[in-house]
């Protein structure tokens, strides 16, 4: 283990941040083609797909790695990724609800066609 004048832990730089949004960009690609009905739109995101699994395995690896035989992860460290978690999943749950909110709002407003539940969405914005 080396030694550390802090509880921190400074990445290194890393190949696969780069990599993994090249890699979700093809597939974003591929994806845009595929539903064009363009004849390569499948190989591509496949391949795509392919690559981002591939990298989140290898970064996975690198994390992992860092946090066992490396032992950079200190308490301070894991108690600030468990924390950030954490944070994720209630921004998530609380993004989630405003959206069925909404939907709720619009089924129990509106008449159910695209035109009446769009203009009550509307009025509902601009109520604020």
């Amino acid at each position: 283990m080396r030694f550390q004048s802090h509880p921190y832990h400074l990445v290194t730089p890393s190949p696969w941040p780069f990599l993994i949004s090249m890699a979700a960009l093809s597939t974003a690609l591929g994806a845009t083609l595929y539903m064009h009905s363009y004849k390569d739109g499948l190989p591509i995101l496949t391949l795509g797909l392919f690559h981002v699994v591939l990298i989140m395995g290898l970064w996975w690896r690198d994390v992992i790695r860092e946090a066992t035989f490396e032992g950079v992860h200190t308490r301070r460290v894991q108690k600030g990724l468990k924390l950030g978690f954490i944070l994720f999943i209630i921004s998530e749950v609380c993004f989630s609800s405003d959206f069925f909110g909404l939907f709720l709002l619009c089924i129990s407003s509106c008449n159910c066609n695209r035109v009446s539940m769009a203009s009550s969405v509307y009025r509902y914005i601009q109520s604020y």
